[in-house]
């Protein structure tokens, strides 16, 4: 007689095709909400898109995406041109345009081939910026369970933008507007959101172009959210209890705070050695941390995404230094646009012994 904690077969098991959007910043949440499905007894099929997965493999090797028993990957394209730099970080605009517009295809292709040679799809768990696939999921009769991988006042700062369209606030009419007498304009009676000015919201909200393709795509991302079997935010109750009242308060289905997701992923079992950096882990800082005091450096890093002027980026540099704060900074090679990343002579002179830039 077989015993009754051995793992089901693999047939009767539940299979989550999870979706993150092609960011590092929402692949992380994603993975970690894949690693604690796993850990449940979940069959999991993680899908990146061809470009990610390729710059995976570059970074860290074939091992990053073989898998584990029980967790596998998938890819689809992301509707982009080829890159002549392979491991450029893609336009976000673009990739959101093209996702949106190119990507319901190769998914619905995709859930097909998972169905017809493995345990078959109990439901899928999406990115809430890749919400094409709501589609696919409705057609084959399945949960659909959105992520938002920030905080709950963030998802509201976008779901609200109607509300400065109809106050005059947005789309503004020049750059030259945004003063900082205009950015500090009170925004009042905001459901959810307290004190808010207009600078407290997305940038997005702040371009000139009143058909500016991430102004419309970021609010109609967040309204199209009801239309989820459920929605998981990376936040908790006791920090956002309010807000996540408000997103209820509003149509959207059942609210999960199940987070910090980093938290709860489990660190020990199969999945919890799989890694989805996007790029080669850098450990040539450990030895300097080493030498500080617990809680005495502040870590600084723009992400996976942002860019900027190496203008700009010399201004922060001035900034940090005159905080008198120890810092490691991470600089991405491809931080400034178009141009390398150049600090002044004098910086370094300033920060010598206090701060350890990486890239």
């Amino acid at each position: 007689m077989a015993s009754s904690s051995a793992p089901p077969a693999l047939a009767e098991r539940a299979h989550a095709v999870c979706l993150p959007a092609p960011a590092q910043g929402h692949i992380i949440p994603m993975l970690d909400v894949a690693r604690v499905l796993h850990a449940r007894g979940f069959h999991v099929t993680f899908v990146n898109t061809e470009y990610n997965h390729a710059h995976l493999v570059r970074s860290r090797g074939p091992a990053a995406v073989a898998g584990v028993p029980g967790f596998c990957f998938a890819t689809i394209p992301d509707g982009l041109p080829p890159s002549d730099d392979d491991d450029v970080t893609q336009d976000i605009a673009s990739l959101c345009k093209s996702t949106t517009e190119t990507c319901l295809g190769p998914f619905r292709r995709l859930l097909a081939d998972l169905n017809a040679g493995g345990p078959p799809v109990t439901c899928v768990v999406s990115d809430v910026v890749m919400d094409f696939s709501m589609e696919a999921a409705r057609e084959l009769g399945l949960p659909y369970v959105q992520l938002w991988t920030a905080s709950a006042i963030s998802f509201l700062g976008y779901r609200h933008y109607r509300l400065l369209f109809a106050r005059g606030l947005a789309p503004i009419k020049d750059v030259e507007q945004l003063t900082d007498e205009y950015l500090d304009t009170p925004v009042e009676d905001v459901p959810g959101l307290r004190n808010m000015r207009f600078r407290d919201f997305s940038s997005f909200i702040r371009s000139p172009a009143p058909d500016d393709y991430m102004l419309h795509f970021a609010l109609g991302m967040t309204e199209r959210a009801a239309g989820a079997s459920a929605v998981i935010v990376n936040t908790f109750d006791d920090l956002e209890g309010e807000e996540v009242a408000a997103m209820e308060a509003l149509g959207l289905p059942k609210v999960y705070t199940i987070g910090p997701l980093s938290l709860l992923a489990p660190l020990k079992g199969p999945s919890s050695a799989i890694s989805m950096s996007l790029w080669k882990p850098r450990e040539e800082c450990l030895p300097w941390l080493d030498g500080k005091d617990p809680g005495s450096v502040m870590y600084v890093n723009f992400g996976s995404i942002t860019v900027m002027t190496n203008e700009q980026l010399v201004e922060f540099a001035w900034g940090l230094a005159k905080s008198g704060r120890h810092f490691l900074w991470v600089i991405r090679p491809d931080l400034v646009k178009g141009d390398a990343a150049v600090l002044p002579l004098e910086f370094s002179d300033e920060t010598a012994g206090r701060g350890l830039v990486a890239s």
